[in-house]
């Protein structure tokens, strides 16, 4: 997947409240990767979406039972997470499967809205559920527990692309809010460092990155921007949220085994020796591929396989995990920050860049932004004994 910069993304922007204030505002907002707005020009895909949807979610049935929902889902295969006509997204595809469940529609609001391709190790909903009786029309029964609302609703979300799941429910009060009660969000970014393609096992899962970074650099970059800042440079274009001033909980960068790690027989035997954590290593690859112009091996230079590399194996990546952690963020703050640390990993940008970046207080000044596909929204943080 393409890196994409601010104003190509702009066509693919939904609309959402600012997180400022827990209070809903009359306004809707567009904020960073907490609200991955609706795509601009598409009918009914804007403001009235959202506005819509808020307002079926403030007019509660005095007999539903609300319930808070956290779901997993791959990102691929969405639109985002936002209901849009005739696109396939997040919330119409729980939604279905509770309709399914229980015979009636119902209205799914989101803490966090996600932009196609941005996938979520835990994303929190709320929904309304009125329990009917099937035999006496009219009559309402006992609300579901949790754990069979859990397992009906996944039971039709397996019939779908099995790309989503409910990964926990719980009962809350009545004026429970998923977006205005959420204290804090965690964002993890996932890049593959190395020359070598990317396996097709994590090509829509993570950014490719040809060249070598260096970690010490880019956490010299993140000690820069974590703390309270006016975020003008990390704000893309369309972003309507009431101020550019956030605080920046945390922003690390940390280096990890790539997700499709099978250990040798020599790595196997050191896990099970040591109490320690295996320290990863990579052998650099080889800068030439061994062969003459006729296809035939050079006797100057050795194949892998001649150098004992097992034949058909592939030279591992670097991994390395960008994590962000904040109440709110503004309009891809997350993926334009996680482009700039790129780009001092690489050393096309150096620290002194960074803060003369965010002192310009204009996303002009920054680089390109990270594509979707390494994006995981990894965690929203509630209070549920208030």
């Amino acid at each position: 997947m393409t890196d994409r910069n601010p104003a190509a993304a702009s066509s693919k922007r939904h609309c959402d409240l600012s997180l400022d204030d827990p209070t809903p505002s009359a306004k809707l907002q567009r904020c960073s990767e907490p609200s991955e707005p609706t795509p601009a020009g598409k009918p009914n895909g804007g403001a009235a979406t959202g506005e819509e949807s808020e307002m079926m979610a403030g007019a509660r049935n005095p007999r539903a039972q609300r319930y808070l929902v956290a779901v997993e889902y791959i990102g691929t295969r969405f639109s985002g997470s936002q209901k849009q006509p005739n696109q396939r997204t997040v919330t119409g595809v729980l939604e279905e499967a509770f309709h399914r469940f229980i015979g009636q529609p119902v209205s799914i609001i989101f803490s966090s809205r996600t932009d196609a391709g941005v996938h979520a190790l835990s994303n929190v909903c709320h929904v309304d559920v009125e329990r009917i009786s099937k035999r006496k029309p009219g009559e309402v029964l006992t609300p579901h527990e949790p754990g069979v609302v859990k397992r009906a609703v996944n039971h039709f979300l397996l019939k779908s692309e099995g790309d989503i799941m409910v990964t926990d429910v719980c009962c809350v009060a009545p004026d429970f809010h998923a977006r205005y009660k959420s204290l804090e969000r965690t964002y993890h970014y996932r890049l593959l460092a190395g020359p070598e393609s990317t396996s097709v096992f994590e090509k829509n899962s993570v950014w490719h990155i040809s060249e070598d970074l260096d970690i010490q650099s880019m956490k010299k970059a993140c000690s820069i921007l974590v703390g309270h800042h006016d975020f003008s440079s990390f704000r893309a274009a369309g972003c309507q949220a009431n101020s550019p001033v956030r605080t920046l909980d945390e922003l690390s960068v940390t280096e990890v085994f790539p997700f499709m790690f099978f250990p040798s027989s020599v790595e196997r035997s050191e896990l099970e020796l040591s109490n320690v954590s295996l320290v990863y290593s990579r052998k650099p690859d080889m800068e030439s591929s061994g062969k003459g112009s006729d296809g035939s091996c050079t006797s100057s230079v050795k194949s892998d396989f001649e150098n004992g590399k097992d034949f058909g194996k592939r030279s591992r990546h670097r991994c390395f995990v960008v994590t962000a952690r904040a109440r709110s963020f503004l309009y891809h703050q997350v993926r334009l920050m996680v482009g700039l640390l790129k780009s001092v990993g690489t050393g096309d940008l150096t620290t002194a860049d960074v803060e003369r970046i965010l002192d310009a207080k204009t996303v002009t000044a920054a680089p390109s932004m990270a594509p979707s596909c390494g994006l995981y929204l990894a965690n929203v943080k509630y209070d549920l004994n208030t």
